[in-house]
């Protein structure tokens, strides 16, 4: 709290009075104790910042209260101002031996009274901040998770071993901003990210941030969750920035979905063949000719070799990287078939794709598995959300133009007939939703869309991502632009 407490001692009636008289309307908080074990009791349950103890008590007297408060960690470090009409050395030696802080003689004169007390609670607060401050200190230095203090203008105040580690601070941040020192690292999502370093609550509740670094030939990706904290009063302007690592937490809960689909994308199909033959075989054998038991032996020995392919491709999901070697990455001229596969395999009708001539011997900038797995997740995206499951779907893939910085970037875009949406689900469909997700079950209430896991890998592949509704009718286009790799 900002108001200082007192505590005022006094075995007196009029004592307690003229005290609490002369420090009325002064800004305190004023508590009134009369004898020895009501100051203890008072001064352990409420902290006061301040006790005015009258030594000369019956029974037990200041001193030994002054002596007990010492003796108990949770009331020692409060300052105590003992009032006296003793003004002899003896008694301030007692006293100071006790672990008083200062005396008050009585008579006492109501300014000099007034200038004590408001000078002991600042000096209490400073020394309180202090405190505070190197607590402080020793929790950031032993934490896990990064901290930074950054001023109005986002310059960096303050960081801990942590966040110097992500952030590779060497020495005093000096005048650097925060998100300058975050430079090797893409600001995801875009849109959380677009009034920063402006704190907006609302936004802030409604979207999670996070800074991605990309995957790399030699290096993993690396996910830190972003959260700001305004600073409390006397303050003002000034945040607490944590940094979170939450790459693994991304990596399981994607793992966890990538598998899911696989499972249900691939392997239902061979066990059902196996399951019909083998049922047939079970209730029908005596009845069957040897033709027939033939053909049902090799239809079940068919889906159980099917079944063998698909659980070895669905393997290769599990840890998918989004990079890979030179020599195993795909090109785009696969494209067409890639997009015929699994249009397939989710008995979509009508979808067609256009490839850029120029482009099509070039590498991917996703592994082969990874972007199988984008468009199954998109294809299916679409199917799931028309309203009759029977939607026309377009894959367009070319270099980007729009703009000069876009010349070395490919953009796949993604067009469907199905339902537009929202500006809410526009704007969060994009946000990895791990921390909300009690089990890991991809299934994120009142969204339903997936494609929080296509971002993930696609900004590892230090690509971007976009979601809009169409201008010519219903449906949406999910446009990914990728970084352009040169032929072999």
């Amino acid at each position: 709290t900002d108001t200082d407490t007192i505590l005022i001692v006094d075995d007196t009636a009029v004592g307690r009075e003229a005290l609490e008289g002369l420090l009325l309307n002064q800004g305190y908080t004023l508590v009134l104790a009369e004898n020895g074990p009501q100051t203890l009791e008072l001064a352990r349950d409420i902290g006061p910042d301040v006790i005015l103890l009258d030594v000369m008590m019956p029974g037990m007297d200041g001193y030994e209260v002054c002596q007990r408060l010492r003796a108990d960690p949770r009331t020692a470090p409060i300052p105590i101002l003992l009032i006296t009409a003793l003004d002899d050395r003896a008694s301030r030696l007692r006293g100071l031996e006790a672990g008083a802080d200062d005396f008050i003689s009585k008579p006492y004169d109501r300014v000099e009274l007034r200038a004590r007390v408001r000078t002991i609670t600042r000096l209490n607060r400073y020394r309180r901040l202090l405190a505070e401050r190197a607590q402080f200190d020793w929790v950031a230095a032993q934490a896990r998770d990064g901290y930074l203090i950054v001023d109005p203008h986002d310059r960096i105040l303050y960081a801990n071993d942590q966040a110097r580690l992500y952030l590779d601070l060497a020495g005093e941040p000096g005048r650097a901003t925060f998100l300058s020192a975050a430079g090797r690292y893409r600001p995801e999502p875009v849109d959380a990210w677009a009034d920063w370093p402006a704190t907006d609550r609302a936004r802030a509740a409604a979207h999670t941030r996070y800074l991605v670094r990309p995957e790399s030939p030699t290096a993993s990706a690396c996910w830190l969750e972003v959260k700001t904290l305004d600073q409390p009063a006397g303050l003002e302007g000034q945040r607490l920035i944590s940094l979170r690592d939450v790459t693994y937490h991304i990596t399981q809960w994607r793992n966890e979905r990538t598998f899911q689909g696989a499972m249900a994308h691939k392997l239902r199909t061979p066990l059902g063949h196996m399951l019909t033959s083998l049922d047939l075989l079970a209730e029908d054998l005596p009845q069957l000719s040897p033709e027939e038991v033939l053909l049902l032996v090799q239809t079940a020995l068919g889906g159980a070799q099917r079944l063998y392919d698909e659980i070895e491709e669905v393997l290769k999901f599990v840890n998918v990287p989004v990079l890979s070697n030179t020599d195993e990455r795909a090109k785009w001229a696969g494209l067409p078939q890639l997009v015929a596969r699994v249009s397939a395999e989710l008995e979509l009708t009508a979808v067609t794709v256009q490839l850029a001539g120029e482009i099509q011997d070039a590498p991917l900038a996703l592994s082969a598995g990874a972007l199988e797995w984008v468009l199954g997740e998109l294809l299916e995206n679409a199917k799931k959300f028309h309203p009759t499951q029977t939607p026309r779907i377009e894959v367009v893939v070319a270099r980007s133009t729009a703009a000069p910085a876009d010349a070395n970037t490919v953009t796949l875009r993604v067009t469907d007939d199905g339902l537009t949406l929202s500006p809410e689900q526009l704007a969060q469909a994009w946000e990895p939703y791990f921390q909300g997700e009690k089990f890991f079950t991809g299934e994120v209430q009142g969204m339903g869309l997936g494609l929080s896991l296509v971002a993930s890998l696609v900004w590892e592949a230090n690509g971007t991502c976009q979601l809009y509704n169409r201008a010519d009718g219903p449906g949406v286009v999910v446009q990914i632009t990728l970084p352009a790799l040169e032929p072999q």
